[in-house]
């Protein structure tokens, strides 16, 4: 039997999962979420069966910003140890924000993957240079331990290159300017999610919206990545909580000569300063914004809903022809009113939805008659990531 510590790193947080992995499957057995852990941190931890258990308290004031990650998988592996010495972790999966070309699969992690990773940092700044923090620390930690990296990028490797391509010279092209597109373990797991309700659903003509405070769609053609929205950084396609989205790039060449701003300023606006909390100067948080009366919140949602029926439009073209649309991520699979924005807005694709299910957040929100079938469907990224490891050491 193995045990599985999934590990995934976003820029401010830290989400890890215990799973049981037996020739039958895999068992879940705890979860563990930490928020806003280069300030003061949050967790929770909840079992298999969703029950909150006691949270240790995590003070990091006096550890360096760049250590913080570490010491929050620190306190998870004590909690673990503590509690649940019954498990052993025997491997370790990552997520891994990038990887390029060459990481069509996930790999088990050595020195060269870790330098070859490292050339990927200033595309995903956000996320790339947490992602290998951890790896690092797992490995200091348990040197023993196989880690196996699994890569957000990996599922769309194989995209045409009529959509992977920018019309930029050919060589900046063959540097690996294109792009990649992200958010892949959730599509992944929303494929198998697919798979286990029909073979039809499986192969269907599907745009799958992940949204959230990272946001993006992606459109699959039997099974297969076709079209995604994020490009050559997880910057690029929908406004997010806190990330432009597309942006003309003769407004970054603007705000360098007329505004004096450089390349980390640059950075900073279109990472951290923009999106809707740009839009609506208030928050980053599309719960905070349906809460808030300024007008500012409701230009940042009704931008947002705006934004994915304009890529449901691209993305239909991508596989000549729509036949379901699946919304996941935080808000996808929790936000009614953003969902009604879309859809009321995707109406001429023969989009007919049942309001009392979708306010409910039922598994299919469409009516019997719609023409295309609508669902929701909550991903579960550690759990592909801790599937892809069975497959890389075995059970």
């Amino acid at each position: 039997m193995q045990t599985i510590l999934t590990v995934n790193g976003g820029s401010s947080s830290l989400k890890c999962a215990l799973f049981s992995a037996q020739p039958q499957g895999l068992t879940p057995l705890y979860v563990f979420k930490l928020g806003n852990i280069l300030d003061t941190p949050r967790i929770s931890i909840t079992d298999a069966q969703g029950k909150s258990l006691a949270a240790p308290e995590i003070d990091v004031s006096a550890i360096p910003v760049a250590q913080r990650h570490q010491a929050a998988l620190g306190t998870v592996l004590d909690w673990l140890a503590e509690h649940a010495p019954e498990y052993p972790i025997t491997a370790f999966g990552h997520r891994v924000v990038h990887g390029g070309e060459h990481f069509s699969a996930p790999v088990v992690v050595n020195d060269n993957t870790l330098e070859a990773l490292r050339a990927f940092v200033p595309l995903a700044p956000l996320h790339q240079p947490y992602n290998l923090r951890l790896i690092e620390a797992c490995q200091q930690l348990a040197p023993t331990l196989p880690q196996i990296a699994c890569f957000d990028t990996m599922f769309h490797v194989g995209q045409p290159a009529v959509e992977r391509h920018y019309a930029l010279p050919r060589k900046l092209t063959e540097e690996g300017i294109q792009r990649y597109g992200f958010h892949g373990l959730s599509y992944e797991f929303i494929q198998t999610r697919l798979a286990e309700i029909s073979p039809q659903a499986a192969t269907a003509n599907t745009i799958i919206c992940h949204l959230g405070a990272g946001a993006s769609m992606c459109a699959v053609k039997a099974g297969k990545s076709v079209a995604s929205t994020m490009g050559f950084t997880a910057v690029d396609g929908l406004p997010m909580g806190s990330r432009c989205g597309n942006i003309d790039p003769g407004v970054m060449l603007y705000l360098q000569r007329h505004h004096g701003m450089d390349a980390d300023a640059l950075e900073k606006l279109i990472y951290k300063e923009s999106g809707w909390l740009g839009v609506s100067g208030i928050s980053s948080d599309m719960l905070t914004l349906h809460r808030s009366e300024a007008p500012e919140a409701e230009e940042a949602i009704a931008m947002f809903a705006y934004r994915i029926a304009l890529e449901v439009g691209r993305l239909s073209a991508a596989l000549q022809g729509l036949e379901q649309i699946v919304f996941t991520g935080g808000v996808g699979e929790n936000d009614a009113d953003i969902r009604a924005r879309v859809l009321e807005q995707s109406q001429w694709l023969g989009i007919n939805i049942d309001e009392k299910a979708n306010l409910a957040n039922k598994r299919v929100i469409s009516t019997d008659d719609s023409r295309i079938s609508v669902r929701v469907i909550p991903t579960n990224e550690e759990a592909m990531i801790a599937l892809h490891v069975t497959e890389c050491v075995g059970h």
